[in-house]
């Protein structure tokens, strides 16, 4: 059997190119007593993979040149020799740009899809969506009546962000790019409002939306958009920063409106939600119960084969996608 997969060539100077990437193949590894064999559903795309592919100090190591791309995936267990697993289960974990994997069962899990399908799993009730919660009812901790602010959210952690938000009594305000994803935040996800920040009146309309003040921040971008938010916020705000995609290709990013940090007294914090096992099992729980009823929706951007994932991964960095960002691989 032959596995297809994407290694990182070469490191991106700015902006990714698709000659970072080089499709190779590979023969499908015979499995040994502890393994399983997985053939890969789909494959998450996710913002936080553009930082992995710099030579820089990160929380997390840099991406090897020459080796498979991280991703997260969903997949069947096709074979197994591990206690914990059989053929047909449906499983998470990191496989990686490619058909085909081999695991001794770390960090994989057995989801049900009898009611919440497989490739919600990597998006909603998925790593972004655990990242949506912690960030917003841990590091936010969102009062009833608050203004919550999401940057990015028609996309996979943003969205589920608003809607938490409204779950919890809150009123969420939105940023996007273009009518069309405001549109959908606001009608589908029951934002109160959504400004497009590519707008010539995105900071009036921001004002307008706002008119009691942030009390909440969920950070994604960084640059301009954060600005606007810092220079509404209320006295003991808080903001969870969670990416800074703005500066994702090597951008600067500036903030004219620090003072705000200190006159309103606000708790910013940063964080990387896989250093939060702990809540993972809660909040997973909470997202499937959300999900499954209907509650928290989402959309999904779907290339098909792996052959797409390079540009798909380039327009999820130009924000062409709407939600969660996938590569169906069969």
């Amino acid at each position: 059997m032959r596995n297809r997969q994407w290694v990182l060539a070469s490191r991106p100077t700015g902006q990714v190119e698709a000659s970072n990437f080089t499709l190779t193949e590979s023969d499908v590894s015979t499995i040994h007593d502890g393994q399983v064999l997985i053939k890969v559903q789909y494959l998450s795309l996710d913002p936080y993979m553009r930082g992995r592919m710099d030579d820089a100090r990160s929380y997390a190591a840099p991406q090897p040149l020459g080796a498979v791309m991280i991703g997260g995936t969903v997949g069947d267990v096709i074979e197994s020799k591990h206690e914990r697993f059989r053929p047909g289960d449906v499983v998470v974990g990191m496989g990686g740009w490619q058909e085909y994997f081999v695991s001794d069962g770390s960090g994989l899990r057995a989801v049900d899809t009898r009611t919440i399908p497989a490739s919600a799993y990597l998006g909603s009730v998925g790593m972004p969506g655990v990242t949506a919660w912690y960030g917003l009812l841990r590091i936010g901790r969102p009062k009833a009546g608050d203004t919550v602010v999401v940057s990015a959210a028609s996309g996979a952690v943003g969205s589920v962000v608003g809607q938490l938000a409204t779950i919890h009594g809150c009123r969420a305000v939105g940023f996007a790019g273009g009518a069309a994803k405001c549109d959908y935040v606001v009608r589908e996800l029951g934002f109160a409002a959504c400004i497009d920040y590519r707008s010539d009146d995105a900071r009036d309309a921001f004002k307008a939306a706002t008119p009691k003040g942030v009390d909440v921040v969920f950070e994604n971008v960084g640059g301009a958009v954060f600005d606007m938010a810092l220079a509404s916020m209320n006295p003991f705000g808080r903001v969870a920063l969670c990416g800074l995609i703005a500066g994702y290709s090597g951008q600067d990013i500036a903030l004219q409106n620090v003072r705000s940090i200190l006159v309103n007294r606000l708790t910013i914090e940063g964080f990387i939600v896989s250093e939060h096992a702990e809540v993972w099992p809660l909040a997973l729980a909470e997202l499937g119960r959300h999900v499954a009823s209907g509650a928290v929706k989402y959309r999904e951007s779907i290339a098909v084969g792996i052959e797409s994932a390079p540009g798909a991964f380039i327009g999820l960095l130009r924000g062409e996608n709407l939600g969660k960002q996938l590569v169906k691989m069969f």
